[in-house]
C-alpha cells in the first residue's frame, strides 16, 4: 500500500525533518526504554536539543532562537516524534515549542522576554502549561487556584495535575482565578519559577502509557509571585488560553494521524512477514479488508490535517476546523492502533513490539484532561 505524496512541506522543511529525525534515532532511541523505566527524559537531552536548534525554532534571533514564524517546523517535529516510537522522551519538546512558547511570543513583555527566552531555546528553561486541576478536568472555567494582590506581589494558592512537563519544568505558565466576580473576565496567566518558595512538585504520576514523559502534580501554597511574572494583562487569561487553542489542537492532530499512519506501516510490515497455515498473515482476505479500510481512513485524514497545516500557516485555521482535526485524529488514532494490534495476534500484547507501546501511549487521547474537544463541541462552535 502506497502513501499520496504530500506537498505541504517545502524542500527546506524536509531538510529540517532529516536533520532532526537522524538526531531522535541516534540520541534518543537508544535511550528511550531506559528512560520508560526512569520515569522521565533526563535534562541533558534538552541541552542537546537547544544546541541542534530543535527548541525555539519560532523564537526571534534576537533572543537565540531560530527566528522562523512557520509552524511547518513544528508539525515536522511532532510527526517525527510521533514516527519514531520516542514519544514519552521527546513529546515535551513539542510542548515546549508549540503550546508553551507562543504564550510568551505573543504575550511577554520586551523584559520578559530576554529574561527567560534564551534560556528556553538553550534548554536550560523548560516550560510547562498549568491548567487542568484535580477536580475541574477540561473546564477551564473552573479553575480554584486563586492568587490575590498585594501591592507588587500576587500570593498564589491551589494545586494542579495532569502536567507534561511537570517535574522538568522551570517555568510554568499558571492559570489562576484573580477575580472571583469577573466570570471569564477573572482568570490571569502567571509564570511560576522553579525555586519559589511554597510551589511544591507532587509525585511523578504513574501512567498507562508514554512513561518518560514526566506528569506531575503541581501544589501552591501562599506563593509570592512577583507582578512582574504576569503574562499579559490580569483578568485576560481565559481570552489568551482561547487565543491559542486552534494551535494546540493542530498540534495534537498532526501528532495523532502520524502515530496512525507509522502503526500502519509497521502493521502491513509485519503481517507480509508473519505467516500462519503456510501463508503470510497479509494474504488472509479479512486482512486485506482491514488494512484496506485503516489505510483510507488515514489517507482521508492525512489530508485533512495537511490542509488544516497550510490554513494555520496562513492565518486562516477557524476554530471548528481546529476542534474537528483533534476530535477526527485522536478517534482515529485510537482505531487503527487497536485493530493493528489485533493483526499481530499474541505478539501485539508484547511491549517488546512498537505496537504494544503505541497502544499504550495512544490511550492518552481518551484521557486528556486539557481541553479535549468533543462531538458536541464540533457541533456547537460549526457555522450556521
Amino acid at each position: 500500500m502506497e502513501f499520496f505524496e504530500r506537498t505541504v512541506y517545502s524542500p527546506e522543511h524536509e531538510q529540517f525533518r532529516s536533520a532532526f529525525r537522524s538526531w531522535l534515532d541516534k540520541e534518543v532511541a537508544p535511550n528511550h526504554d531506559q528512560w520508560e523505566r526512569d520515569g522521565i527524559t533526563p535534562r541533558d537531552i534538552w541541552l542537546q536539543a537547544g544546541r541542534h536548534g530543535f527548541l525555539g525554532y519560532n523564537v526571534p534571533e534576537e533572543f537565540g532562537g531560530g527566528g522562523v514564524d512557520d509552524f511547518h517546523f513544528g508539525a515536522v517535529m511532532q510527526e517525527e516524534v510521533s514516527d519514531s516510537g520516542c514519544i514519552g522522551s521527546a513529546n515535551g519538546f513539542t510542548l515546549h515549542n508549540d503550546i508553551v512558547l507562543p504564550y510568551y511570543l505573543s504575550l511577554a513583555s520586551d523584559e520578559q522576554k530576554q529574561r527567560w527566552l534564551p534560556g528556553m531555546v538553550r534548554g536550560e528553561l523548560i516550560g510547562a502549561l498549568a491548567i487542568t486541576e484535580p477536580n475541574t478536568g477540561s473546564d477551564v472555567a473552573g479553575v480554584r487556584s486563586t492568587a490575590v494582590r498585594h501591592g507588587d506581589t500576587w500570593v498564589l494558592n491551589g494545586a494542579k495535575t495532569f502536567i507534561t512537563n511537570g517535574i522538568n519544568s522551570d517555568l510554568v505558565i499558571t492559570t489562576v482565578r484573580t477575580d472571583p466576580d469577573a466570570g471569564h473576565r477573572g482568570f490571569t496567566l502567571m509564570i511560576l519559577e522553579r525555586g519559589m518558595k511554597g510551589f511544591e512538585r507532587g509525585r511523578n504520576l504513574d501512567k498507562l502509557g508514554m512513561h518518560a514523559q514526566d506528569t506531575a502534580e503541581l501544589f501552591f501554597s501562599d506563593v509570592e509571585v512577583p507582578a512582574a511574572n504576569v503574562l499579559g494583562e490580569p483578568g485576560m487569561g481565559f481570552t489568551y488560553l482561547m487565543r491559542n487553542l486552534a494551535q494546540e489542537r493542530l498540534s495534537i492532530a498532526v501528532g495523532a494521524v502520524a502515530v496512525a499512519a507509522s502503526a500502519l506501516r509497521m502493521t502491513i510490515e509485519y503481517t507480509n512477514n508473519r505467516k500462519a497455515f503456510g501463508q503470510s498473515i497479509s494474504s488472509f482476505q479479512n486482512s486485506k479488508f482491514v488494512l484496506a479500510e485503516l489505510h483510507t481512513e488515514v489517507q482521508v485524514a492525512q489530508a485533512y490535517v495537511d490542509r488544516c497545516i497550510e490554513l494555520h500557516c496562513e492565518g486562516k485555521l477557524t476554530a471548528e476546523q481546529a476542534a474537528a482535526s483533534k476530535f477526527h485524529t485522536t478517534e482515529l488514532q485510537n482505531k487503527v492502533v487497536d485493530r493493528c494490534l489485533q493483526l499481530h495476534g499474541g505478539y501485539g500484547y508484547m511491549n517488546e513490539y512498537k505496537i504494544a507501546r503505541a497502544w499504550a501511549d495512544s490511550r492518552i487521547r481518551d484521557h486528556e484532561g486539557d481541553r479535549r474537544p468533543s462531538a458536541h463541541e464540533v457541533s456547537r462552535t460549526a457555522p450556521r
